[in-house]
């Protein structure tokens, strides 16, 4: 018996191991559910998702995801992009300004010194 509780216990620490170092969609995720604080829903149906989005200075997310979108502007905005892989790019944008993004996995950070905020709007997927 005590063998059995002993490889059981083995084979639980190795799975949780895995699970930890193993690149998984569990750090990409939908941002209104890991970052409620900077990601609201205002409008949803089942064609677009609209997302305002807000970051005080200085301030950053968690890594996330999201689908084909278009964001429109509704501040000046200074934000570093960090990847999946750690790599960063800053994105300057202007207010007013739209923009096309492809779907991605993110981790954005306030790099202004004002407050930003955007609408983004999802595309969804039409069903076959």
């Amino acid at each position: 018996m005590k063998k059995i509780i002993s490889s059981i216990g083995i084979t639980l620490s190795a799975m949780v191991l895995m699970a930890l170092i193993s690149p998984t969609n569990v750090f990409a995720q939908d941002p209104t559910e890991v970052d409620a604080k900077h990601y609201k829903v205002e409008f949803e149906n089942d064609q677009v998702r609209v997302l305002r989005i807000s970051y005080g200075p200085g301030e950053a997310s968690v890594m996330h995801e999201h689908p084909n979108a278009v964001a429109v502007f509704l501040t000046d905005a200074a934000t570093e992009m960090i990847g999946p892989d750690g790599t960063s790019a800053e994105d300057i944008r202007k207010f007013g300004e739209a923009t096309w993004t492809p779907s991605g996995k993110h981790l954005p950070k306030s790099k202004g010194d004002a407050p930003s905020e955007l609408i983004l709007v999802e595309l969804k997927t039409k069903p076959e």
